[in-house]
């Protein structure tokens, strides 16, 4: 059984999919991170970085209870665990980690920012706006040309890198691009929000996820809360 410790977020999604694509049985607990409950002393031995998501697999690697926090990690010991969504061939497990790697570290970050500045932000900076409004348009572009000639991000299989980049995408309108300027992008977009365990699985605490309901909530989002060491 494996417990995922999480919230509908894209990175929250990330997990949700995979668990759903593999049909592992798993449990949900809710973190609310609007509620701070990523501070909480329980879930910190788990995501010592108070970070959503982290797993529990209580049938770890040697048969013992093990841990997992950030979700490229915890994708990347599902699809270990499962033996599905990396490819077994070398040159094909290292073209799927090149994209989820571009994920990780591009496409999370970047679009992170784009959402924070252009929605989250108490005011409005241009500079910032532009800038990660504009770093948006460019890694959908980067995207939309490697499925040009591609069906798949790391080529005709539907792996990690889908799985992981699928989620931020879900929120194009929101970073400042418009989902028609990338054509091949689209259609690998629609493709995969049409698979069933995706379906199930960005349907994973859903319902829980409400608007920013005040200054609080906003301060323990985006304020000193997050920057207190633990």
């Amino acid at each position: 059984m494996i417990d995922a410790y999480t919230w509908p977020t894209p990175n929250g999604h990330k997990v949700h999919i995979m668990l759903e694509e593999c049909g592992l049985e798993y449990r949900v607990h809710p973190i609310n991170i609007g509620a701070g409950d990523q501070f909480g002393e329980d879930f910190l031995k788990i995501s010592p970085n108070n970070k959503i998501p982290a797993i529990v697999d209580t049938d770890g690697p040697d048969g013992q209870p093990i841990s997992l926090f950030e979700s490229g990690a915890i994708l990347l010991y599902l699809a270990g665990k499962t033996g599905k969504f990396l490819p077994e061939d070398v040159r094909g497990k290292y073209e799927a980690l090149q994209w989820l790697m571009f994920q990780m570290g591009g496409v999370g970050p970047m679009l992170g920012q784009a959402h924070h500045f252009r929605i989250y932000a108490p005011e409005k900076i241009e500079y910032a706006v532009n800038r990660y409004t504009n770093e948006a348009k460019r890694l959908y572009g980067v995207i939309d040309k490697q499925l040009s000639t591609h069906k798949y991000l790391a080529g005709d299989t539907y792996t990690v890198a889908d799985i992981a980049t699928f989620p931020w995408l879900r929120s194009w309108q929101n970073q400042g691009v418009e989902l028609d300027d990338y054509p091949h992008l689209k259609r690998w977009f629609n493709d995969i929000a049409e698979r069933p365990a995706v379906k199930r699985g960005v349907e994973v605490l859903a319902s829980a996820r409400k608007p920013l309901q005040g200054d609080k909530e906003r301060e323990v989002l985006f304020g000193a809360t997050q920057y207190q060491r633990r």
